[in-house]
């Protein structure tokens, strides 16, 4: 990485603020969950959106290049998870089309940045070699 992206924190980072922004929704939405799916599905979906910005503040504590691309492919999966568990909670009626239509659109908006990110870090790998 050059100094300038050493030098940025993970606080900076779009993709770990969105990843914020999307556990904030998430732990709105469970909140009205079943209690008994507090072990279940709410369990499981704060987890998963827990784990995008986390992996995105390992990734850049770490300080390498190599890591922060995985961590970033990391935290591209971490982003189906609630997508799926969010269908599932539609299924059972825990949530409304709105709150499916703002987590979809974070979600969306999460991998794009993630995709651009892991994209421009391939682009100077490439740079670097020729």
């Amino acid at each position: 990485m050059g100094d300038k992206e050493k030098s940025k924190g993970y606080r900076d980072l779009i993709a770990w603020q969105k990843g914020m922004e999307i556990c904030e929704l998430i732990y709105k939405i469970t909140k009205g969950f079943p209690k008994e799916e507090v072990y279940g599905l709410t369990s499981q979906m704060r987890r998963s959106a827990v784990s995008i910005p986390s992996n995105l503040a390992e990734s850049q504590l770490r300080n390498s290049k190599n890591e922060f691309r995985q961590f970033i492919s990391i935290a591209l999966g971490s982003c189906g998870e609630p997508d799926t568990q969010m269908e599932l909670a539609q299924r059972f009626g825990y949530v409304s089309n709105e709150d499916i239509d703002s987590l979809s659109g974070l979600l969306n908006e999460e991998m794009r940045i993630l995709h651009g990110l892991r994209n421009k870090l391939l682009q100077t790998d490439t740079d670097t070699e020729n």
